[in-house]
């Protein structure tokens, strides 16, 4: 077990030499805890987001405007985190662009807080950007912390990180969901700011005890890249506020004006990204069969997400209206529901991780093909059980809550299955060229999933009809079958990667 080790079990003067945290360097507790301060005001805020915007005492906007919302919110968070890994490779360094990353978002929940709407949907872009600039950078300085991919403690140092992930996002729906939705909206949003603040602070007191690479830029502008990056970045932005100014001015703003840019850049960038790097011709024979293969798994992924994430948002529009959100008798918050998933992760992934270890052992663990389909198979069982609770309210009656935590428990074991492999088999697929860019195209593919939903919405599909989501339920099924159907043509594109 890592934290077993000692000392004296590794080099002197490496970078996780000193250990105290778990058996692990002093620099990992300071990691853990401002990434669940961090997850803390993020799934707080983002328990309360769809919830806010169709309460009357909120924005009292329709379901398909408030899912539209939050998907294009969600797509923009692991969209931006592929330029927040480049300010950190060539601009701040990680350890300056996660602190910079933590006062924005704190300013940005501050924002939020703000009783004004014009005001909120600045507060949601402060947060997006805040936290596409962090998500890219933290995983980077846990990694720093170690000597090396040899490092023994290196996998349990991950797992530790993770589990504060997971902490934060169970503890914050109770605590921010229940001020924000029995108290105040704002108050609520104010608590996820002093969330953050907590993590921030201690981000900057305990940075001392962080690897000297994490303060590094490892590979800085030139001059000349500054200049000519500045340039252009002025440029988009002029042309967006001349743009906007007019059609503000001329009195055809509406808040589509923002919506539809927005996904249709989450739909097109990942596919330009794709396509620009299959076309690579550095690409030698082997890498670009690999890159056909890792699109199938990147199609199957953003299907996967699409459904998956909206747990946040069309399930919990659900509860708020047709669900009997008691326990026993007792009423509980509906954000509370954004609990069940950290909590079933948290009692599930080390059963997963023993259960495949257990069957490698015996030389029947599946393949990375027949995972993945599977995880797309029960994420469309888990809208195939949605029906359920639907032809319920259809029926005049509230659902029963655990209709819900049945449909996040199966929703979490498809997580369980895909979301790690498809990890894995990232950085296993990745071209030599694109190795520190292939995670940012794997965040993509929840940028994707989340832009269709959005742009669905947009398009006034009521998500929450009973023909919709069995149609998604069976895209899903379907796409599942697909993979595993054709994973034979799949295995022999991957090469020796399983």
């Amino acid at each position: 077990m890592a934290s077993s080790l000692t000392k004296d079990s590794v080099t002197p003067g490496t970078p996780g030499s000193e250990t105290s945290f778990f058996g692990h360097p002093r620099g990992l507790a300071t990691l853990f805890m401002t990434e669940m301060w961090e997850r803390f005001s993020y799934y707080g805020m983002r328990a309360l987001l769809p919830l806010y915007l169709v309460a009357p005492g909120g924005l009292h906007l329709n379901a398909a405007t408030a899912t539209a919302i939050y998907s294009v919110y969600v797509s923009l968070v692991y969209l931006l985190a592929m330029p927040g890994g480049w300010f950190g490779d060539r601009v701040w360094g990680p350890r300056k662009t996660v602190a910079v990353a933590g006062a924005v978002i704190m300013l940005g929940h501050l924002t939020l807080a703000l009783p004004s709407s014009g005001t909120f949907y600045a507060g949601l872009g402060l947060v997006a950007i805040g936290s596409g600039l962090l998500k890219a950078n933290i995983s980077t300085m846990v990694g720093h912390l170690y000597s090396g991919p040899d490092d023994p403690r290196r996998d349990g140092g991950f797992t530790v990180f993770y589990m504060g992930i997971n902490l934060g996002a169970f503890a914050a729906p109770l605590i921010i969901g229940t001020i924000g939705e029995n108290v105040n909206w704002h108050l609520g949003f104010a608590l996820a700011a002093l969330g953050m603040a907590l993590g921030l602070v201690q981000f900057l007191i305990g940075s001392r005890h962080l690897a000297e690479r994490s303060s590094v830029v490892p590979t800085p502008l030139s001059a000349e890249e500054k200049s000519s990056t500045l340039r252009k970045a002025a440029i988009w932005a002029g042309i967006a506020v001349v743009f906007y100014a007019i059609v503000g001015f001329t009195g055809h703003y509406t808040l589509n004006w923002i919506l539809v840019p927005l996904t249709l850049l989450g739909v097109i960038i990942p596919v330009m990204v794709l396509t620009r790097i299959k076309r690579d011709r550095d690409l030698d024979r082997t890498e670009q069969k690999s890159m056909s293969a890792y699109i199938w798994f990147f199609v199957a992924a953003a299907v996967f997400w699409m459904i998956y994430d909206q747990g946040g948002s069309t399930l919990s529009i659900f509860a708020d209206s047709s669900a009997e959100n008691t326990v026993f008798g007792w009423e509980f918050p509906v954000s509370w529901y954004q609990s069940v998933n950290p909590v079933l992760i948290m009692a599930l992934a080390p059963v997963f991780a023993w259960f495949w270890l257990a069957l490698n052992r015996r030389g029947k663990e599946p393949s990375t093909i027949v995972k993945f389909s599977s995880g797309l198979v029960l994420v469309g069982a888990s809208f195939f059980l949605f029906l359920a609770p639907l032809s319920i309210a259809e029926g005049g009656h509230k659902a029963a809550a655990m209709w819900l935590v049945a449909i996040y428990f199966v929703q979490t074991v498809g997580e369980l299955l895909l979301s790690p492999v498809g990890l894995s088999v990232t950085t296993k697929m990745a071209p030599a060229k694109y190795a520190s860019q292939m995670m940012g195209v794997w965040f993509l593919a929840v940028t994707a999933g989340d832009a269709t939903t959005g742009l669905l919405s947009i398009a006034g599909v009521d998500l929450n009809k009973t023909g919709v989501v069995a149609l998604e339920a069976t895209l899903a099924v379907i796409a599942g079958a697909a993979v595993w159907m054709y994973r034979n043509r799949v295995k022999e594109l991957m090469g020796s990667v399983r």
